[in-house]
């Protein structure tokens, strides 16, 4: 957990947290390093087959508007 974004990345993931625990599930930051993070999609979001929907287009969207350096959100 190198990377100085790890703490900002936390930050956004906070404000996008209550929707996903709303819905049963819940997201996990694991790491970021070199423009990945790194997370681990938790309670209904791990089993829902909107998962990397909810990944791509919600976590990651929402990530890369505040921090354009990030490359990519992938679960792991």
């Amino acid at each position: 957990m190198s990377d100085q974004n790890y703490n900002k990345v936390e930050d956004i993931i906070n404000t996008i947290r209550p929707a996903l625990i709303a819905d049963g599930g819940n997201v996990e930051l694991i790491d970021v390093q070199d423009g990945i993070v790194k997370v681990k999609l938790q309670g209904a979001c791990g089993t829902c087959p909107m998962a990397q929907m909810t990944l791509k287009m919600g976590i990651e969207r929402e990530i890369k508007r505040h921090l354009p350096e990030i490359k990519e959100v992938v679960s792991v």
